[in-house]
């Protein structure tokens, strides 16, 4: 099932997009809360505003170098465990919506990245129990300031302002995150081509080791790493992420 989380009659709904793609069964209730009931109306994806993947996450977890040939052209090493970092949910926005760049920011990067979307609360899990406590997966781009990142020598400030986390366009609930293809376009242009095989950290034991330092909540985000070809955004551009078995992400980014 594909869950897509939309605005509609002053609210914000939830529904599962059809075999077709561009029909909506519209749904009652919550994933987050473990209760969704379909309802006798269906609308067509076009006609509702999307939102952002996850409702209102408390925390959205980000992994650094988890991609060897990303190591290697950032100039780091490969990481004997996994780099953690965390960027604000006020940075989130939806497939369709414009990433703004403030002025004087320097270079500014996107990273393509499969995005872990958390369905019940987990503590202490072993990598066996993560499946059952994993909502589905979703895209996400890690805008990043790289002047910001380099000067500030952690990641808060550079990945945090407003815009910088798309998340989307929905979540996919029935898949293996294991071996997906992953490709980014700069306009129009593949710039990211890879699979999620090549992480350095395999997804559930990701999620399994984040879960035994912070206690992650439903609606939690897990953002799993960028493949190497990252390169700097302008005003004017568009950036696409397309994970197998999800969809696409694509987003515009503008002045601020």
């Amino acid at each position: 099932m594909k869950l897509v989380h939309f605005y509609l009659f002053g609210k914000s709904c939830w529904g599962a997009l059809q075999d077709d793609g561009e029909t909506l069964q519209l749904l009652e209730g919550n994933p987050f809360d473990g209760q969704l009931t379909p309802i006798d109306r269906t609308l067509s994806l076009e006609s509702v505003r999307l939102l952002p993947a996850s409702s209102r996450p408390s925390k959205i977890v980000c992994i650094g170098s988890n991609y060897r040939l990303h190591c290697e052209e950032m100039g780091k090493p490969v990481p004997a465990v996994p780099i953690l970092f965390m960027k604000p949910p006020s940075a989130l926005v939806a497939h369709g919506e414009a990433i703004r760049l403030p002025p004087e920011l320097g270079r500014v990067d996107f990273e393509g990245e499969l995005a872990v979307i958390i369905g019940r609360r987990a503590r202490n899990l072993s990598r066996d129990a993560v499946a059952e406590h994993v909502l589905g997966y979703s895209i996400l781009n890690d805008v990043s300031a790289r002047e910001l990142q380099r000067s500030d020598g952690q990641f808060t400030r550079a990945k945090g302002f407003d815009t910088f986390c798309p998340l989307g366009p929905w979540i996919a609930t029935d898949l293996d995150p294991h071996d997906l293809e992953l490709v980014t376009t700069h306009d129009g242009v593949v710039k990211q081509r890879s699979r999620t095989s090549d992480m350095v950290f395999p997804v559930f034991d990701l999620v399994a080791f984040i879960s035994r330092h912070m206690t992650l909540e439903p609606g939690d985000v897990i953002s799993t790493g960028t493949p190497s070809g990252v390169s700097a955004i302008a005003p004017g551009d568009e950036v696409s992420i397309t994970i197998e078995g999800i969809g696409t992400l694509s987003n515009t980014v503008v002045p601020q």
